[in-house]
């Protein structure tokens, strides 16, 4: 019997995407040494960003921690117009191009890029790219052998993000048939959500984080309270100020929302999702303080997992600028002001800094999603 060595076994192993992405990498350059890169950016069409996600060429990357609008890049956005993929065999380098990612990708010397855009179902995803120092590579032949790559690779993006998608509706699922409604939902999610992104975005040279870290935070945040699910009617949609003994069930939705994420990634087979810890410390750890006084574990500064402390940050702020049945929305530079007085009492420090000195950004997402009677 003949030996034969699997080149892409790692794709059935339990590693992050960024893994499987590297180990399909390595087994298109064993026939194609030439593709120096290969880079995913995904699409969010409430905001029509385009936001860099994971890639395969190390430290070699000429567009980390990288948006932009799908309409400020009309090269990009007349793939997707067309609904097929482009050829660049002979990249000329502007350095003055008004579009940053061309004058990135002109810096780091790529001459040939092969575009491929991600569809599911018809909907559209992002982008694969495959890069090259070198130029005329991209020929037909070479192209047809690495569709098959390409599409592969989109497979294994959209079943990572189909897994969280799965795990998101299931929690709305669960919300309606309890009958449950949390007053702060709705505007409040897409807002908050997209805080959490810009906070650990301007945090991530400092902390050192990658971009699917960033976007895990994105699209994880909204089940920050999955944990009110079980909190009855009398106590979630109370207009006034709590009690001490209805404040005491109150919290025990940090707890709840622990256990009830764990149950749903057992129940639908999420265990091999990337950063499901993340989801885990989000849920659980949000009402943490850094000087200890928060719940449930009663944490302290860095013990708190930053994904969290980044979660906080932008829930608190999102709720102080929001109106609700109990209180009007305050004004951003108060709010401002109050997050300057819980800095390094109960929110980090670092993460109020990242939000505050992006406010312009803040007010952009303010905009777009803008506050209703609901939150």
């Amino acid at each position: 019997m003949t030996k034969h060595h699997d080149a892409l076994n790692d794709l059935n192993k339990h590693i992050p995407l960024r893994n499987k992405l590297a180990a399909a990498h390595e087994s298109i350059r064993d026939v194609f040494p030439f593709i120096a890169r290969i880079a995913i950016a995904i699409y969010d069409p409430k905001t029509t960003l385009l936001k860099t996600f994971v890639h395969s060429s190390g430290d070699d990357n000429p567009l980390d921690h990288y948006q932009a609008l799908l309409e400020d890049a009309p090269s990009l956005k007349a793939i997707l117009d067309k609904g097929l993929p482009r050829v660049i065999n002979n990249q000329l380098t502007y350095e003055d191009s008004e579009h940053e990612h061309t004058r990135r990708i002109g810096r780091q010397g790529y001459a040939a890029s092969y575009t491929l855009p991600i569809f599911s179902d018809g909907n559209f995803i992002g982008f694969i790219f495959f890069n090259s120092y070198e130029k005329d590579v991209f020929s037909e032949n070479a192209l047809s052998q690495i569709d098959v790559y390409g599409h592969m690779i989109s497979l294994m993006v959209i079943n990572e993000l189909t897994s969280i998608h799965t795990l998101t509706a299931a929690v709305k699922t669960t919300g309606h048939i309890t009958h449950t409604r949390d007053p702060e939902t709705g505007s409040h999610i897409d807002r908050m959500s997209r805080y959490s992104r810009l906070i650990a975005s301007a945090l991530a040279e400092d902390y050192d984080l990658d971009d699917s870290y960033i976007e895990h935070i994105f699209m994880f945040s909204p089940l920050h309270d999955i944990g009110k699910i079980g909190i009855p009617d009398k106590i979630l949609l109370k207009p006034g100020q709590l009690d001490d003994a209805e404040a005491a069930i109150m919290r025990t939705h940090a707890h709840k929302g622990r256990e009830i994420i764990d149950d749903l990634i057992r129940n639908f087979g999420l265990e091999n999702v990337e950063y499901m810890n993340v989801l885990r410390n989000i849920a659980e750890h949000h009402h943490e303080a850094v000087n200890g006084s928060g719940y449930p574990a009663g944490m302290q500064g860095d013990q708190i997992p930053l994904e969290a402390r980044i979660v906080a940050v932008a829930d608190v702020f999102d709720a102080l600028t929001s109106q609700r049945p109990y209180k009007d929305a305050w004004s951003n530079e108060d709010a401002i002001a109050t997050l300057h007085e819980l800095a390094g009492e109960t929110l980090d420090r670092d993460c109020v800094k990242a939000l505050i000195e992006n406010i312009e950004e803040v007010e952009q997402i303010q905009k777009q999603f803008v506050e209703n009677n609901y939150g």
